[in-house]
């Protein structure tokens, strides 16, 4: 089914924020094309945001595909809701925040770990934090990949506060070059493989809100060959599936949205050596670190790929995208998610299941469904 308004009832201060905001960003569009960097952003923003914040979801895990062809691991967000804004509070943490000299001028470095309201990190072509904010990362993600949004019911507000309240550290520590930390060996900077997004948000629950039992991986004391301290680095994907079994160890409920890529954005990023538009780039599902992680762009077939892919499936709600023609917003929600633990093993029958039939080389059609499918054909070698 298609969703084009706001049924009634709807919290009026969550219909108004979104509005104005979607006002704000129309105001200075200009003449830039839809999809592109300040350009006009979907008119029902704030009629589908209200429909989704209808269900009593308490924060979301945002999963962004990868944009490249080998490696693609994506990226990690925690968005906590905050009803007094009307929207939800998205943490992610900044690429650009590494000290690195080639980033100190043209590049948004204040804060590591940023702090932006969810429709705004989804959906606007411009950002609050100003200028040098990245389109596509920062802001605006659905228009560059998919993102995959993992939303938590039965969260106490105390453990909400107390990962906020951490996020507030991290940069505190950020500014102050703070070194070794109980979270962080070397100082506390933005690094691919030390300090990256998945680390920033494992550290939040292990750390913040007392997740003893959560693994957050070390990075290396000393430099180290990348493909050598890969596998040492914390994985966004890998790190939602630790998330996940934690979540459902105290009992609390999930489902998903998939937030689809909208695929006609031709804008190309300035910073980017290689200058494709986002609309050519690579929308992946974020690979565990396993035998497909360094594959080129194509079909994964590791079956702990397809045990994340699956699982996301069988928990989906929602799937939110722009139309091509009108430029709105579409929310589809065509079944009712599985229980966690029904989910994750169906997802491991199917995925063993298919793994093995992908290493016979059969042609066959695979038990499972990949999150952002609405079903696959027969499959062969």
């Amino acid at each position: 089914m298609s969703v084009a308004a706001a049924p009634k009832g709807t919290s009026m201060s969550a219909s108004a924020w979104t509005a104005i905001a979607a006002l704000a960003w129309l105001s200075s569009a200009g003449a830039a094309d839809f999809g592109s960097r300040g350009g006009p952003v979907p008119a029902n923003v704030g009629e589908v945001v209200s429909v989704l914040r209808q269900d009593p979801y308490d924060m979301e895990l945002l999963i962004s595909f990868g944009t490249s062809k080998g490696g693609s691991a994506g990226h990690l967000a925690l968005a906590l809701r905050d009803g007094a804004r009307g929207d939800d509070l998205v943490y992610s943490a900044n690429f650009y925040a590494d000290r690195a000299s080639e980033h100190e001028k043209g590049f948004y470095t204040a804060d590591l770990m940023l702090a932006i309201p969810k429709t705004e990190y989804l959906f606007a072509t411009t950002s609050t934090l100003g200028d040098t904010a990245s389109f596509g990362l920062d802001f605006g993600e659905i228009y560059k990949r998919s993102v995959v949004g993992v939303r938590v019911y039965g969260v106490p507000a105390a453990e909400k506060e107390s990962l906020a309240m951490f996020f507030g550290r991290i940069n505190r520590d950020f500014h102050a070059r703070a070194r070794n930390t109980e979270y962080h060996a070397g100082e506390v900077k933005y690094d691919y493989l030390q300090m990256n997004c998945a680390k920033t948000i494992g550290s939040a629950f292990r750390y913040g809100a007392g997740y003893g039992d959560l693994e957050v991986t070390a990075g290396p004391l000393i430099p180290q060959r990348k493909v050598k301290a890969a596998v040492t680095a914390n994985i966004p994907t890998e790190m939602a599936l630790k998330l996940m079994r934690s979540w459902d160890a105290r009992g609390y409920r999930m489902d998903v949205v998939l937030y689809r890529k909208y695929p006609g954005s031709a804008y190309v990023d300035p910073h980017e050596e290689d200058k494709v538009a986002f609309k050519d780039l690579p929308n992946r599902f974020p690979s565990v670190l396993s035998r497909d992680f360094r594959k080129e762009e194509g079909e994964y077939r590791d079956v702990d790929n397809l045990f994340a892919m699956y699982l996301l499936h069988n928990l989906g709600k929602y799937r939110v995208s722009v139309n091509g023609q009108t430029h709105l917003l579409e929310i589809e929600g065509g079944k009712a998610p599985m229980p966690y633990r029904e989910a994750a093993r169906l997802a491991t029958e199917s995925a063993a299941a298919d793994a093995e039939s992908y290493g016979r080389r059969r042609v066959f059609r695979p038990k499972g469904t990949r999150i952002g499918e609405a079903g696959e054909g027969a499959h062969g070698p």
